[in-house]
C-alpha cells in the first residue's frame, strides 16, 4: 500500500483450513513522504516500522532501487515465516518520483530531496546499467523485454474495453443474477412466516445442549423459557425471534454471518447464541446444529475497531448475496467510528461503482437516561444519506417484526444495505413481546396500525421505536381512546402514499403529530417533514413534538431525562401543546 508508514497485511493463511504455517508477512512500501508530510512530522520513531519492534520479530529494511535485494529479502522473509511460524516485516525504502501524482510538484515542499531524485535514473534504467556492466544482457534484449511488456499491457487494456471483458465480469458476478435492483416498489414482497410446527421444532432445538454439556446455572432459566415459548406457554422475546430468524434461514440454505463486540452473548446479556461449558469453557452454538444439511452459521466477537470490522463485513456481503451478513455495534452511537465505511461504501457504493451489498447494521438505539454516548444511533445521519433507494432504515418495535425483517432481508430478491435501530430496554420490557401466531402469519409491516383507539379520534400520533411503549402506557393510564398511535417501522424507503393510506380510516382534518425522543435537530423529524409535510391529504395538519434542539444527543442526568420524557409523552396526547415541544410544519418550511 503506497504511503509513508502504511502497512499492508497479507491474508493470515494459518486461519484457513489445511494451512498450519502461521505468521503474516507485512510489507511497508515506504514512500517517505505522505503527500507533503515528512517522516519527522508523522512519527516519533526513526523508522516507519518502529511500532513492530514490540513484537520481537524480524524487520528487514531494503532499498527499493535494488530489485535483487528486494527479491532476496522477500525470499528470506518467507523462509523465516515458514520455519518459525512467526510474523515478519519488510520495510522497502523508496520514493515517489513524481510526488503525490503526475500533476504534483513535490519541490514546493521538499526541494532538496526532489533535486536529488531528479538527478537519479529510474529503477529500470539503473538496474539495466548494472546488468550491462555484468555483460549478462544486451541493451537490445532489454528493449525487447520492455516492448513485450508494453504489448501485454496494451492487449489487457484493449480486452478490458471489449465486449468479451464485459462477459467475463458477468461470469464473476453470476451469483448476483437472481437479485433484483432498482426501485423497492418494483420488487414483490416475499413470504416470511413459518409453519407452527417448524417454529416449535426450531425453538425446542435451540433450547437443547449436548449430553454432558454444563451451561451456567443462570442460563437454565433462559433455556427453560425457550421451551415454554415453543409450547405456546409464553410469548417470544427479541432474542428468541432473532434466533428463529437465523435458524430458519440456515436450515433453508442461507448462510448467516454475525459479528460485533459482545455479539455471541449480547451486549445486554440477552442473546446467548453461544454457550460455554462451565467446566472447561468450551463453546456450543445451537444455531450450528438446527439440521444436518444446514448452511453455515458464524457468530464472532470482534474488537472495538468499528471501521475495520464493518469494512470487512461490507466486503464479505458483496460476495454473499444469498446470505445474511450482519455487523452489530455495541451501542448504536459507536457507528460514529465506522462513518467512513458508511459514507464511502454502504450509502454510495451502488451509485458510484454498481457495487451491490445486503449488509445489515444492528445499532442499539433508545433514550433511557444512559447519557449522550449510549442513547442515539444517529438515525438522522442515515436518513440524510438516503436517496435513490440506496438503503433501508428500519426501527422494528416488536420481536415478530424483527423476525420478519431479518428473513425478508435474506429471502426477498432485492439487496440493499439494511440499517436497523435495535432495542435496549425493550429487550426485557414485559409488553414488548410477540405471540407465536405473529410468526406464523403475516409478514413485516412497514407501518403498524393502531388496534386500540376508536376510528373517530381527535389526534393521530406517528412515532417509531421505543417511544411507542411510553406513549401507549400514558394513553392507557388516562383512558385516551381518542388518540391513535401509529408506528412507522420503516423510515426509508417511505412513500407519502403509504402514510396517507394508513391515515385513511380517520376523519378528515384530524391533526397529525410526529413524536420522537431525539432533539429537534436529530431523529427522523426533519426527514419526515421533507417527505410528508406538503402531502398529507384531506386537510390533515402535520406537526412535530420533540426535545429542544441540542448539541448533545441526550442529557447526562437520569432524573432530567425522566422529566423530559414525561413532558414529551404528555404533550403528545394533549390538545394544549406546550410551545417548547410543538414544531409546526409551516408551508414555507415544507416546500
Amino acid at each position: 500500500m503506497a504511503g509513508q508508514g502504511i502497512v499492508q497485511e497479507t491474508l493470515n493463511m494459518s486461519q484457513l483450513p489445511g494451512f498450519t504455517t502461521g505468521g503474516t508477512l507485512h510489507v511497508v512500501v515506504n514512500n517517505q513522504i505522505g503527500f507533503t508530510t515528512s517522516p519527522d512530522e508523522s512519527r516519533s520513531s526513526l523508522y516507519a516500522t518502529g511500532i513492530a519492534q514490540m513484537l520481537q520479530i524480524p524487520i528487514f529494511h531494503v532499498n527499493g532501487e535494488d530489485p535483487e535485494a528486494v527479491a532476496q529479502v522477500v525470499r528470506l522473509a518467507m523462509d523465516f515465516r515458514k520455519t518459525f511460524h512467526r510474523d515478519v516485516v519488510i520495510d522497502m525504502y523508496a520514493y515517489r518520483r513524481y510526488g503525490h501524482n503526475e500533476g504534483d510538484e513535490p519541490a514546493f515542499t521538499h526541494p532538496e530531496m526532489y533535486e536529488s531524485i531528479r538527478q537519479r535514473k529510474s529503477v529500470r534504467d539503473g538496474y539495466l546499467d548494472h546488468l550491462l556492466s555484468l555483460e549478462g544482457m544486451t541493451r537490445e534484449e532489454a528493449d525487447e523485454i520492455g516492448t513485450q511488456r508494453r504489448d501485454r499491457l496494451d492487449s489487457a487494456l484493449t480486452l478490458a474495453r471489449s465486449p468479451k471483458y464485459v462477459h467475463r465480469v458477468d461470469v464473476l458476478t453470476a451469483r448476483w443474477r437472481h437479485i433484483q435492483f432498482g426501485n423497492d416498489a418494483e420488487v414483490a414482497e416475499v413470504e416470511t412466516k413459518l409453519e407452527p410446527e417448524r417454529l416449535r421444532r426450531l425453538l425446542e432445538g435451540l433450547a437443547e445442549v449436548p449430553d454432558g454439556f454444563e451451561p451456567h446455572p443462570k442460563l437454565n432459566r433462559f433455556l427453560d423459557a425457550r421451551r415454554a415459548m415453543a409450547a405456546g406457554e409464553r410469548p417470544l422475546d427479541w432474542a428468541a425471534a432473532e434466533a428463529l430468524a437465523f435458524g430458519s434461514l440456515a436450515e433453508a440454505g442461507h448462510p448467516v454471518r454475525f459479528t460485533g463486540q459482545d455479539t455471541p452473548r449480547g451486549t445486554f446479556s440477552h442473546r446467548h447464541a453461544v454457550l460455554h461449558d462451565q467446566r472447561d469453557g468450551k463453546p456450543y452454538c445451537g444455531l450450528q446444529h438446527v439440521s444436518k444439511d444446514q448452511a453455515r452459521v458464524e457468530i464472532y466477537n470482534s474488537p472495538l475497531s468499528e471501521a475495520g470490522v464493518l469494512g470487512f463485513e461490507y466486503g464479505y456481503s458483496t460476495e454473499s448475496p444469498e446470505g445474511l451478513v450482519i455487523w452489530e455495534a455495541q451501542f448504536g452511537d459507536f457507528g460514529n467510528c465506522a462513518q467512513v465505511i458508511i459514507d464511502q461504501f454502504i450509502a454510495s457504493g451502488e451509485d458510484k461503482w454498481q457495487q451491490h451489498s445486503g449488509v445489515v447494521m444492528l445499532l442499539p438505539h433508545g433514550f433511557e437516561g444512559q447519557g449522550p454516548e449510549h442513547s442515539s444511533a444517529r438515525p438522522e445521519r442515515f436518513l440524510q444519506l438516503c436517496a435513490e433507494e440506496n438503503m433501508q432504515v428500519v426501527v422494528p418495535s416488536t420481536p415478530a417484526q424483527y423476525f420478519h425483517l431479518l428473513r425478508r432481508q435474506a429471502l426477498r430478491p432485492w439487496r440493499k444495505p439494511l440499517v436497523v435501530m435495535t432495542p435496549k430496554s425493550l429487550l426485557r420490557l414485559p409488553v414488548a413481546v410477540s405471540p407465536l401466531e405473529d410468526f406464523t402469519t403475516g409478514g413485516f409491516a412497514r407501518i403498524l396500525a393502531d388496534d386500540v383507539a376508536d376510528d373517530d379520534v381527535r389526534r393521530i400520533v406517528l412515532c417509531t421505536g421505543k417511544v411507542y411503549y411510553d406513549l401507549a402506557a400514558h394513553r392507557e393510564e388516562r383512558g385516551l381512546r381518542d388518540v391513535a398511535i401509529l408506528r412507522i417501522e420503516q423510515l426509508y424507503p417511505l412513500t407519502p402514499e403509504s402514510v396517507n393510506a394508513a391515515l385513511a380510516r380517520y376523519p378528515d382534518g384530524t391533526p397529525v403529530v410526529w413524536v420522537q425522543e431525539e432533539p429537534d435537530n436529530m431523529g427522523a423529524w426533519g426527514f419526515l417533514l421533507r417527505t410528508l409535510g406538503p402531502r398529507l391529504e384531506r386537510g390533515m395538519t402535520f406537526s412535530g413534538i420533540t426535545r429542544e434542539a441540542s448539541a448533545s444527543p441526550a442529557t447526562g442526568s437520569h432524573s432530567m431525562h425522566r422529566s423530559e420524557q414525561k413532558d414529551l409523552v404528555t404533550a403528545a396526547c394533549s390538545d394544549q401543546l406546550p410551545e417548547m415541544f410543538i414544531k409546526e410544519a409551516a408551508e414555507g418550511e415544507r416546500k
